[in-house]
């Protein structure tokens, strides 16, 4: 259920890449707002844009033009160091390619987030860790590496490790991709519980239709322009795959 206003809105974003007769627009004129208690899901083709227009409502990536303002903020304007610091403090990614530290634990991945992003102790983030681990069934591969552990584990570390610090928004891109079903409604069913229940702001890329029933809204990106998609079309004309 929303709260209040607004918490991120992207007004008229366009971004390009290349230049002259080169050019690939990813986006075109898309603007979409969240609200805080909601899971927002974005479908669309492979190279329609999403991955694109999640970096740039994420702080990730500058748009070539438009806004994106984040709790009344405009975070293209800021300084580098201002952004930062809002993606620091209330934020939380899940990246397609995992993103874990080679040479850290699936514990200290977890640790290091509070203890740099939130001030925890290292006992306190510890404890949190483990805690947050152990609710994904992880407890017994605390210890370990990523490369000593499966691609759903470390999927599941890494959506771990995105909401540990409890961020104002989550911004998940094909969170559930490494994932048989039994993980992967594991894992959407805490997303969207960090929504509803903590009145965060959850934007997923997918292309699993069955994440479908779980989103308060759900857009649909394709040739870098957005529309409401109400689940009417066949899942392969938005392309998404059971």
């Amino acid at each position: 259920m929303a709260t209040g206003e607004p918490i991120l809105e992207g007004s008229h974003l366009r971004r390009v890449f290349g230049d002259g007769g080169g050019e690939t627009v990813a986006l075109d004129d898309v603007s979409i707002t969240l609200h805080g208690g909601e899971f927002t899901l974005l479908v669309g083709p492979s190279g329609s844009g999403k991955s694109t227009l999640l970096a740039v409502l994420s702080g990730l990536l500058r748009p070539t033009s438009g806004r994106v303002v984040v709790l009344g903020r405009d975070l293209w304007q800021m300084t580098d160091a201002e952004r930062q610091e809002v993606r620091l403090q209330h934020f939380g990614f899940v990246f397609q390619g995992h993103n874990l530290f080679p040479a850290l634990s699936a514990r200290q991945q977890l640790a290091l987030v509070l203890e740099w992003g939130a001030g925890a102790s290292a006992v306190e983030a510890r404890r949190r860790a483990d805690d947050l681990l152990s609710l994904f069934e992880l407890e017994a591969r605390a210890g370990l590496r990523p490369a000593q552990l499966s691609g759903g584990e470390k999927q599941r570390v890494a959506v771990a490790r995105a909401l540990v610090k409890d961020p104002t928004f989550c911004f998940a891109d094909e969170p559930t991709s490494s994932l048989g079903w039994e993980h992967g409604r594991q894992i959407v069913e805490l997303l969207r519980d960090s929504a509803r229940q903590r009145g965060k702001s959850v934007l997923v890329v997918s292309h699993d239709v069955r994440v479908r029933p779980y989103a308060d809204h759900v857009y649909r990106l394709d040739d870098g322009r957005i529309e409401p998609w109400s689940g009417a079309s066949a899942p392969e004309e938005v392309g998404v795959s059971s």
